[in-house]
């Protein structure tokens, strides 16, 4: 295993370290932060909101990645993985590992308690540097809630809450209509633990 350089990394550090790692990091002012594990409510809003957006692309000029996909935000120098993001139009990658986004659309993270703080304030406000994004996208996975973050005009955004299973919200970005009820559709449901079903 290499170990890292003494002081700050450079981004091209980071990303041969990255590029090489069993896990992912975040890369922030030329320091690497470890991504947290997922848990199941977070793995199926992002894996239903992906088939989702799947199929609403049929045909269309747009295409959405999960969180295997980077994004940098190349104003701060921040690479991060969103948990989705779509970008309409030709897609832009750093360099040619294509592995890098840097012009996506709409963003989507979906809020975990060891990085909700983080995720809403600071993270928020970096993506929002991104010339290209129109919209980012924060999913509760406690309650039926989401917040979107709307460019109005280049340095002016709305901020959209929707709450309750019977909400909705429009993601104009992709011309696409968010129902609450399909996104949350038996996420709280108590799965069977190791055992149960089996007597």
């Amino acid at each position: 295993m290499s170990t890292l350089p003494n002081g700050p990394l450079t981004a091209e550090e980071y990303l041969e370290i990255e590029r090489k790692a069993e896990f992912k990091s975040e890369f922030y002012r030329g320091e690497m932060f470890a991504m947290s594990g997922g848990s199941r409510k977070h793995s199926r809003l992002s894996v239903r909101l992906n088939a989702f957006f799947e199929q609403h692309f049929e045909g269309r000029a747009c295409e959405n990645y999960n969180s295997d996909i980077r994004v940098l935000v190349e104003e701060t120098g921040l690479y991060t993985y969103p948990d989705l993001s779509v970008v309409c139009g030709a897609p832009k990658f750093a360099d040619a590992q294509v592995d890098t986004l840097t012009n996506p659309t709409l963003l989507v993270e979906v809020l975990s308690p060891s990085t909700e703080e983080y995720d809403r304030g600071t993270k928020v406000k970096l993506y929002r540097a991104i010339p290209s994004l129109r919209e980012c996208l924060l999913v509760s996975q406690d309650a039926p809630e989401v917040e979107l973050y709307r460019r109005e005009m280049e340095d002016v955004w709305k901020i959209v809450v929707a709450k309750g299973p019977n909400a909705s919200v429009e993601l104009k970005s992709i011309d696409y209509t968010l129902r609450l009820w399909d996104l949350y559709r038996g996420v709280f449901a108590e799965p069977a633990t190791s055992g149960e079903g089996n007597q």
